[in-house]
């Protein structure tokens, strides 16, 4: 429940990668070893050093002392774009094929890693490559190296053909997941549509049904010895690692690895449009949605990073010219967006929620009308400024991490892979850094003057997605043997398993210092210097039991106009500063944030002051936020996995009871009843200096921050009466058994959800019931998934959760799962949580002391990030916790015996649970009833009961 101003806008280009948004694409440099070349003259810099095996593996390493931790990338210049005719979805088949384990470590990949406190364990494919990631403590290495090493050159003797039958239904039930959620055909559709038959992008990286049943054991080894030879590779290591180090390592484990045949591949053709086409496209979805894309220049060349700009100056943010006119201006759409994005088949893509009641041709409309206005004059010199200074800081909040999706060792993979030139950022940064109106101009007539595709998604029955008659024809890779590279003589002895440490790194959480403004708010600095920003995150308490979305809309109105600027002034400031502003409420609990550049802060901190004092709450910009709130939550219900998951606190607690949405963002009902008296009057009686504390990590001193804010902060003052805060944590009795089903004609998937409530994050026995939850649910190597997902491929994924919250709390187990083993994935859930939590499979002893150690493991570099550091910190404040506590829990945990979450995990009853079933009722309410686990109880997707206990004729949706 966040809102944020200033940051750049982001699509997700799942039409291309089941994954992840990445960088460039080009050519491989030349082997050899070499020192990156000097910088330019940046502020921020990732330095780095390369150096090439004698087998062909590229290595980059980038040293960052800061955390006890090493992000391990590897990147395999293979993607669904290289699948040939009749093997469509293989790319990312074979990716999961790679967590099967391997002939030296015959279980799941997960397991070691997850031993050592591994964090971000990861996979993704696009069409030009697939990457595997893990962050590990710095002295488990050698273990993530011996492992991703034993996948590489030892993989084949471990999959067999239950391992490939398994894995299909896993990626098949992941392809469902994905198509069943609102709007999931469009990508699928995008890449058909944008792209013509037997281009590498016409097919999407599921593929179809008919090939991954068509795949087979020998198509798996002609895939690996094709494509995963160390000379199609690149490794990147990020972290506290030094290069000599790194190269001993690296050399020692990779060495021996024998080059795949080189591969020519053929450059991927723009496949620039020369005309315009649309379709529609009929979906369960709340609100109309117009897509307009081209396919642009290939990420790499200047004009690509030209229309990265051209982009923001469009729809990148809330002053952009499609932000002002479609939902500011003429009120035609709740949100629109605007970005540059892809690999070598790139797009320009423009996409708009269309408002209720407003017909998506009139969107259209006015998306022309702008965008004819910018291709005839062009971008100002105002425009393209604030554009660049929002793009930069996006860059420079990005690599406070190593790992992950888009740190550091991500821009060196990608830069190496897709240009050949791991420094590539630099070459972007300045092309970005120098662009010019004049320049914006010419390459938005170059690209976007024709040839677009528009694809509009209109709400009613979810239409057919049918596979193409023929196989899509894909490029066909030249092979020759490797004369180039060589392998070095084994010096690994794999049959000694993998190398764990002796050791593991100690918390490091920074030092904490405490001071106080004049207003009375308590200051908490955590200092952070590796790269120039401050974040700040201005905490208050707030009632659990306040209005169904009260506390969610006051604070998304904060920057929707403030002191001298309106919504739209106030965004453009953001913009300029390279600032980002937001606001977020949890239970008992909300924030103001603000994450700025060290060299802006003054002025930065000056807007958040407005932001936090001056709040116009104009009834205009109110009407805006409810009608994009009403359509989050419309989008919310149509989505089966949100729906369930949002439903089951209301039912757990009680339609009726005070903190039944103190878990939500209150209903459409409850939104659409807020006045602006009530946000004006939650502002002064729940944002009161006095009673705030500004957590504040960064770049900076208690000497250089206090004057700033006393200068902007310091008057401030609360007024009128202090609501008393009223926490109730006492824990309800557990109600009988009950089923909740919510029809979803035509849902793909069935979506699971059981729980009960549990003891609120301040119960002394919360540790204990973290290790008991991970062994039965927390993790991808835990008891549920393994059973669902590992073993029998019913789901993509099964994961169980507590919230973290000062009131009694959702426990919860969410299982996505195909229609067809509803009522047995059900079973087998009651069976799981039932012999666990006081029968005859209680946790064992090797279980918790691998979660226990786990979590202690994976503290040491949990707190990379300023995010992260003011996130535990403003737990310290909200739970009233002492100030090491982090080093506490550290202490806590290791000592956690067997007894202590044996006794935790008895706080499950699997006689008591409640169940939330989202599906087609047509297809599962039978079997679901004759299960006989509790009252079965039809609902609507606001929790009421439906006529008759059953669903209406036709179902009753989800909209």
């Amino acid at each position: 429940m966040s809102v944020v101003v200033g940051g750049a806008k982001r699509l997700v280009w799942t039409a291309l990668a089941v994954g992840a948004l990445t960088m460039p694409v080009a050519a491989r440099n030349p082997e050899g070893a070499s020192h990156a070349p000097a910088a330019a003259p940046h502020a921020v810099d990732i330095p780095f050093e390369r150096f090439t095996l004698p087998n062909g593996l590229r290595v980059i390493v980038h040293t960052d002392r800061k955390a006890p931790i090493v992000a391990v990338h590897l990147w395999y210049q293979v993607g669904s774009g290289d699948e040939p005719a009749g093997r469509t979805g293989f790319a990312h088949l074979f990716e999961h094929l790679m967590f099967r384990g391997t002939e030296h470590y015959r279980d799941a990949y997960y397991g070691p890693l997850q031993r050592v406190g591994a964090t971000d364990v990861n996979a993704t494919v696009t069409p030009e490559r697939t990457n595997y990631m893990q962050v590990v403590p710095s002295t488990a290495l050698d273990l993530a190296l011996w492992m991703e090493s034993d996948r590489m050159g030892h993989l084949l003797g471990a999959i067999d053909q239950k391992a490939l039958d398994t894995e299909r239904g896993i990626v098949e039930n992941e392809k469902l997941q994905r198509r069943g959620v609102p709007y999931g055909l469009v990508w699928e559709q995008l890449s058909r549509s944008s792209y013509p038959p037997g281009h590498p992008y016409h097919h999407s990286t599921f593929g179809s049904a008919r090939d991954l049943q068509a795949a087979t054991l020998a198509d798996v080894q002609d895939w690996f010895q094709t494509w995963y030879g160390p000379n199609n590779a690149v490794l990147v290591l990020s972290g506290d690692v030094g290069v000599e180090e790194a190269r001993k390592k690296v050399e020692f484990y990779f060495g021996h690895i024998p080059s795949a045949p080189e591969v020519t591949r053929a450059r991927a053709d723009v496949a620039k449009r020369a005309s315009t086409t649309r379709e529609t496209l009929s979906d369960q979805v709340p609100q109309p949605r117009v897509h307009r894309t081209w396919n642009i220049a290939a990420r790499g060349t200047s004009d690509f990073d030209q229309l990265r700009v051209l982009a923001y100056v469009l729809g990148g943010g809330n002053a952009s010219r499609l932000g002002k006119r479609l939902v500011h201006s003429d009120q035609l759409a709740t949100d629109v967006t605007a970005e540059a994005g892809g690999q070598l088949g790139s797009r320009f893509m423009i996409v708009a929620n269309v408002r209720d009641g407003v017909d998506p041709s009139t969107v259209e409309t006015a998306i022309e009308a702008e965008l004819q206005r910018l291709l005839k004059e062009g971008p100002t010199l105002d425009e393209v400024q604030r554009a660049r200074a929002a793009i930069r800081a996006e860059f420079v909040k990005s690599i406070e991490r190593n790992g992950g999706m888009d740190g550091k060792a991500e821009v060196l993979a990608a830069c190496e892979v897709f240009e050949g030139d791991a420094g590539c950022y630099r070459r972007s940064g300045d092309v970005v850094a120098s662009a010019t109106p004049d320049q914006l101009v010419r390459v938005a007539r170059r690209w976007l003057g024709r040839g677009d595709h528009i694809l509009t998604v209109i709400p009613g029955a979810r239409a057919a997605f049918a596979e193409e008659a023929e196989p899509a024809d894909a490029v066909s890779p030249a092979q020759s043997p490797s004369k180039t590279h060589r392998a070095a003589a084994p010096r690994v002895d794999r049959s000694a398993g993998p190398p764990f440490p002796e050791s593991y790194p100690e918390l490091r959480f920074p030092a904490i210092e405490r001071t106080a403004l004049s207003n009375g708010t308590h200051v908490i600095l955590a200092r952070r210097e590796d790269v120039p920003l401050v974040r700040m995150s201005y905490q208050f308490l707030v009632d659990p039991a306040a209005t169904a979305g009260l506390a969610d809309m006051a604070f998304s109105m904060l920057a929707e106009g403030a002191g001298d600027y309106d919504a739209l002034t106030f965004a453009a400031r953001a913009e300029s500063l390279g600032a980002e502003l937001g606001a977020s409420v949890d239970v008992g609990s909300g924030a103001v944030t603000l994450v700025g550049l060290r060299d802006t802060l003054d002025d930065s901190v000056a807007l958040y002051a407005d932001m936090l004092r001056r709040p116009h709450f104009e009834p205009a910009a109110m009407d805006r936020m409810c009608a994009a709130k009403v359509g989050a939550l419309r989008e919310e219900a149509a989505n089966p996995q949100r729906l369930a998951t949002t439903l089951l606190p209301a039912l757990l607690f009680g339609l009726d009871h005070p903190y039944a949405q103190a878990f939500g963002r209150g209903t459409v009902a409850s939104v659409e009843a807020l006045r602006r008296d009530d946000l004006v009057e939650f502002h002064r009686a729940w944002l009161r200096p006095e009673r705030g504390t500004l957590v504040v990590v960064g770049d900076t001193t208690l000497q250089e921050l206090i004057p700033v804010l006393e200068r902007h902060l310091g008057d401030w003052r609360g007024s009128g009466g202090i609501p008393e805060v009223r926490i109730d944590d006492r824990l309800p009795a557990q109600a009988k058994p009950r089923v909740f089903l919510v029809d979803s004609p035509g849902a793909l998937q069935a979506t699971l959800v059981a729980g009960q409530l549990v003891a609120p994050s301040s119960d002394p026995q919360t540790l204990a019931f973290e290790v008991a939850n991970s062994v039965l649910g927390g993790s991808p190597s835990a008891r549920l998934n393994m059973n669902l997902r590992e073993a029998k491929g019913w789901s993509y994924g099964v994961i169980s959760s507590a919230a973290n919250a000062p009131i009694a709390r959702p426990w919860r187990v969410v299982a996505p799962v195909q229609s067809d083993r509803v009522a047995e994935a059900m079973a087998e859930i009651q069976r799981e949580i039932a012999e666990y939590a006081s029968g005859p499979a209680p946790a064992r002893q090797d279980e918790v002391a691998r979660f226990r150690d786990s979590q202690v493991r994976r503290l040491a570099g949990s707190f990379e990030t300023r995010e992260a550091v003011a996130a535990e910190i403003a737990d310290i404040v909200r739970f009233d916790r002492p100030d090491d506590w982090t080093t506490q829990r550290s202490g806590a945990l290791r000592q956690l015996d067997l007894n202590e979450v044996r006794a935790a995990a008895a706080a499950l009853d699997a006689s008591k649970l409640t169940w939330v079933l989202v599906g087609d009722l047509s297809r599962v309410e039978a079997p679901v009833r004759a299960m006989g686990l509790g009252e079965v109880i039809v609902i609507d997707s606001q929790g009421a009961p439906l006529q008759n206990g059953k669903a209406r004729s036709g179902g009753s949706g989800v909209n």
